[in-house]
């Protein structure tokens, strides 16, 4: 900036300063250089009095690659009321603005101008319009144009991908993606972000492998995706494989990055490793800290997490609505009324947050956790709003906790009313019928679950091995009954060959 201002001087007593070639290069380089200064840019534009196309196109881009589309669509507005004609490169920096907004309608306008300028075959205005309408959830508008496009290429496919994933077609994505003729990291990540997003993590981590293995190195979004999977399926080795990938590459250890690591190696009972990767972190901001707090809460350690949640404050990170959640929880489990009840006035008088239905849901577990039922219960009557699964349900555990049955059967026809009454519920009732002797209730609240048709989720699990994760669900003998099957035609006939493949027994025949 120091010699850029020693050459705008020299235009400056040359008087040559209002040649657009020599001042254009001038704003260009304070406006899109990574050592420039936009301010100083858009200053000099400002006092310029015929500014051209390409300067308008050079402010307007880095408006919108500064993650300030605002100022750059209204810029755009701008330069049509200056009576400047925008070229194709003018809407590729427009629509990358109204993506960033997901303001349709600014697309829309554009579009208009694109059609009427006659700038629409341009393959990257093409590609700007298919991923402008896919992210402001306009897929039909999207898909029409995509249909009708005459040159696609890798970014209008993963644009239309991408775009499923956002309006919750996963079906319809991952056919986008089994057509395509030519796949990126940027494509296959998309695909795993949204197996990620619905809650599909073994097919996330599995699509994860099959992109290793079609020979793509995976991108931040695609490792994030990976490692969340992992946290979620308990796949420690491969999130561990995954961790040694960050740092052989040597990827930088971002926000984002290292609370994936944080929350996978909590998830994975890893605590002390999560702990490491949160020192390591050179930034940490409000995710980090809460990703954090959560593990050390959930694996015993509530005064740690509370003595971090401290320690957030006085680092100046401002908690969030799930980091009271966390915090709260930490209380609840280890018996902390006051200090629970403190954190949860200090939300709304401290830092402003109003206390949801999740807040209060804690509340009611520490106070019933802590034998304090008929507060609990009164919390519950008092909330100002309608209480939930968790808060009832909550309400119900510590019923049986202390054997509460009337309050227990008082929370069960509430649920009812509410028609959150599953499963569990009806068995935890039951239970605390059996607890106190009283087995005519037993019986009734399972003839109930019968005429209801109201069945206990059965009880699944989850193990890593060798790097596949496989489920197990309670009562299920399939696994069993097909090893039987195998044992027997092992013994009828020798010429029988057995392959496995994950949880798949395939049976080859093998010729004489």
């Amino acid at each position: 900036m120091k010699h850029i201002k020693q050459i705008q001087s020299h235009l400056i007593v040359s008087g040559t300063l209002t040649d657009p070639y020599a001042t254009g290069k001038i704003i260009a380089f304070c406006a899109i250089s990574n050592n420039g200064d936009l301010n100083y840019s858009h200053h000099l534009f400002r006092h310029l009095p015929n500014p051209s196309t390409f300067i308008w196109n050079t402010m307007i881009r880095a408006f919108s690659e500064r993650n300030q589309s605002i100022k750059a669509f209204s810029l755009y507005k701008q330069m049509l009321e200056f009576g400047l004609s925008p070229n194709n490169y003018t809407f590729s920096f427009v629509l990358k603005a109204c993506t960033d907004l997901t303001d349709a309608f600014g697309g829309t306008e554009a579009h208009s101008q694109i059609v009427r300028l006659g700038w629409e075959s341009y393959d990257f205005v093409q590609n700007g319009l298919i991923h402008m309408y896919a992210n402001c959830n306009c897929i039909g508008s999207a898909r029409k144009l995509f249909d009708i496009s005459s040159n696609r290429d890798v970014i209008s496919w993963t644009a239309m991908v991408s775009g499923y994933v956002k309006s919750r077609q996963i079906g319809n994505a991952r056919s986008m993606f089994d057509k395509m003729p030519e796949r990126n990291a940027v494509s296959w990540s998309a695909m795993i972000t949204g197996y990620v997003q619905e809650g599909l993590f073994k097919e996330g981590l599995e699509l994860f492998n099959e992109m290793q293995l079609a020979g793509f190195q995976p991108n931040h979004a695609g490792i994030v995706g990976a490692l969340t999977a992992c946290g979620f399926l308990g796949a420690l080795d491969q999130g561990r494989w995954i961790h040694a990938y960050v740092n052989r590459n040597r990827i930088e250890l971002d926000r984002i990055l290292g609370t994936a690591l944080i929350d996978m190696y909590a998830k994975c009972g890893c605590i002390e490793t999560a702990q490491q990767v949160f020192n390591e972190m050179p930034d940490r901001d409000v995710f980090a800290f809460t990703s954090m707090i959560s593990g050390l809460a959930n694996h015993g350690r509530s005064q740690s997490a509370i003595e971090l949640f401290v320690k957030m404050r006085e680092d100046g990170v401002k908690p969030n609505e799930v980091t009271f959640i966390c915090v709260l929880s930490a209380c609840s489990r280890m018996g902390l009324v006051e200090e629970g009840l403190e954190f949860f006035r200090s939300m709304n008088e401290v830092f402003g947050i109003e206390p949801g239905v999740e807040h209060y849901g804690c509340l009611v577990d520490l106070l019933g956790r802590a034998g304090m039922l008929d507060e609990a219960k009164r919390l519950v009557r008092e909330m100002p709003m309608e209480p939930d699964s968790y808060v009832l349900g909550a309400l119900l555990h510590a019923c049986r906790m202390h054997g509460d049955v009337e309050l227990g059967k008082e929370t069960v026809e509430s649920l009812v009313e509410r028609s959150l009454d599953h499963g569990g519920v009806h068995v935890l009732l039951s239970n605390m019928y059996a607890s106190a002797d009283r087995w005519e209730d037993v019986a009734k609240v399972r003839k109930e679950m019968e005429n209801k048709s109201v069945k206990k989720v059965p009880g699944c699990s989850l193990i890593e091995v060798d790097g596949v994760v496989c489920e197990f669900v309670a009562g299920d003998r399939s696994h069993i009954l097909m090893e039987e099957i195998i044992s027997v035609l092992l013994l009828i006939n020798n010429q029988l060959k057995f392959l496995r493949f994950d949880d798949e027994m395939v049976v080859e025949q093998i010729p004489l």
